[in-house]
């Protein structure tokens, strides 16, 4: 059932036509970093940088309109995932198909389980192979092989973008459980992915508004409970998980996801973090990314496995 779902994705026109999109974007990212590289647009604190390899990741040219490898990743990754499950379910239902497969010797754990993997496996070689393409011409542009932490950080950047992108795939599997039609599960999932994309940062900048701590409470410990509280109800939001999570991984220079007072910074020494010290940081984010993705997933899987399912005649 995996294999049977894996031809059907490739040989469909939406994958080719969203791989293709990735694609030119990647290539564009890519151009984008050299030509940053070439004019030497690299700010004082990346002169220093001795991760040269991972900026390929994300930096861009101020003078080219192009995002970053990883900022396109969090933007058409979720859509790609979208497209992958959308349709996962109501469509079966709808030609009539899924009854007949059910009413074979297979188990409905089996189906709804086929489609997730099938899918998660597409998706994971896809950003394998967008990140090793990135890599391989970061190689050719640069002129050095990436340093064994580099290509950790780099694989782990990669993990982590497949996680993000399979509780946007759960989630289209749900909405595909949900409705009947394929059309409603689609704006249904994009309409949550714009909710978290675009106006839940403009719905916290606005409680940030109203509960701002006023000039006559000024105090360090109001205004710490205050940026606390903001930061709390961002990371509500899977995108900016994801954010946080790949702004560590990508930079090592990146030594605290929340706010400082100057007490913790007294005696620290100005230098990167080592791999082990950034996954302690983002492993809360990560958690909180897997925990959305298999709760998502239970969800669809207790759903499916309690509606009725009739065959047409």
């Amino acid at each position: 059932m995996v294999g049977k779902e894996i031809g059907d994705h490739i040989r469909s026109w939406r994958f080719g036509i969203l791989i293709g999109i990735i694609v030119l974007a990647c290539i564009g990212s890519i151009y984008s970093a050299v030509t940053a590289i070439r004019n030497g647009s690299l700010d004082e604190q990346s002169a220093g940088d001795t991760f040269l390899f991972l900026r390929m990741f994300t930096l861009t040219s101020p003078s080219l309109s192009v995002p970053s490898f990883a900022t396109f990743l969090s933007w058409l990754g979720p859509l790609l995932g979208i497209a992958l499950g959308f349709d996962a379910v109501n469509s079966e239902r709808n030609k009539g198909t899924l009854g007949r497969l059910l009413s074979q010797p297979i188990y409905r754990d089996d189906f709804i389980i086929a489609k997730f993997v099938s899918s998660l496996f597409l998706i994971a070689v896809v950003v394998f192979s967008l990140g090793f393409l990135v890599m391989g011409l970061s190689l050719f542009t640069i002129g050095y092989p990436p340093t064994p932490e580099e290509f950790c950080r780099i694989v782990l950047f990669l993990i982590i973008a497949v996680v993000y992108i399979g509780f946007w795939l759960n989630l289209s599997i749900l909405f595909s459980i949900r409705f009947r039609q394929a059309a409603t599960s689609a704006l249904s999932s994009i309409s949550v992915w714009l909710f978290f994309t675009i106006f839940y940062s403009m719905i916290i900048n606005l409680i940030d508004s109203a509960t701002a701590v006023s000039e006559q409470q000024m105090n360090p410990a109001a205004q710490l409970r205050q940026m606390n509280f903001i930061l709390t109800l961002n990371r509500l939001s899977p995108t900016e998980l994801f954010s946080e999570t790949i702004t560590t991984m990508l930079s090592p220079g990146v030594r605290s996801l929340g706010p400082l007072t100057m007490d913790q910074l007294v005696g620290a020494i100005a230098s990167p973090l080592s791999l082990g010290q950034s996954l302690i940081l983002i492993w809360p984010q990560l958690t909180g990314l897997i925990a959305a993705t298999m709760i998502c997933f239970g969800i669809s899987y207790a759903l499916f496995m309690r509606q009725e399912i009739r065959s047409r005649a």
